[in-house]
């Protein structure tokens, strides 16, 4: 919508230099008046001249700032867009492991005393987990 107001405000803008021609008013047979850029041929009219704008006014209204309820709501499509993109690499890392513990059955971990190989209990529970976290998480 702003971006809208922006673009015809900007060809008012630019139009107006377009439209500071000579304006003149006249009435016809019936008694109806007209106002024109040209003169009738035939027909009495008088030139109107148009006041001009005070110096230092703008010819483009001023932007439009945001109110507090639109910040508000700024702020939360802005977070609901970070906890979109968590949980997108949330998901992504999580398939990459479900993938590892599937394919790869002999699986070590680090612990604080060195090296350790997953048993195959140890395994399939971590893929089980894996793939709840998964279904619950990711769409």
């Amino acid at each position: 919508m702003r971006t809208f107001a922006m673009t015809a405000g900007l060809l008012l803008a630019m139009s107006l230099p377009c439209q500071a021609g000579q304006i003149y008013k006249w009435i016809d047979a019936q008694g109806v008046t007209h106002f024109d850029a040209l003169p009738p041929q035939g027909v009495a009219s008088t030139a109107i001249t148009l006041p001009k704008a005070p110096k230092g006014a703008s010819s483009t209204p001023p932007p439009n700032k945001p109110g507090p309820q639109q910040q508000v709501m700024d702020n939360q499509v802005k977070q609901l867009a970070r906890q979109e993109a968590e949980r997108r690499r949330f998901c992504t890392q999580a398939r990459a492991s479900l993938a590892q513990l599937q394919n790869n059955p002999r699986l070590s971990e680090n612990t604080e005393g060195g090296i350790r190989r997953l048993t195959e209990e140890q395994r399939q529970q971590r893929i089980a987990e894996t793939q709840k976290a998964i279904d619950n998480h990711c769409r």
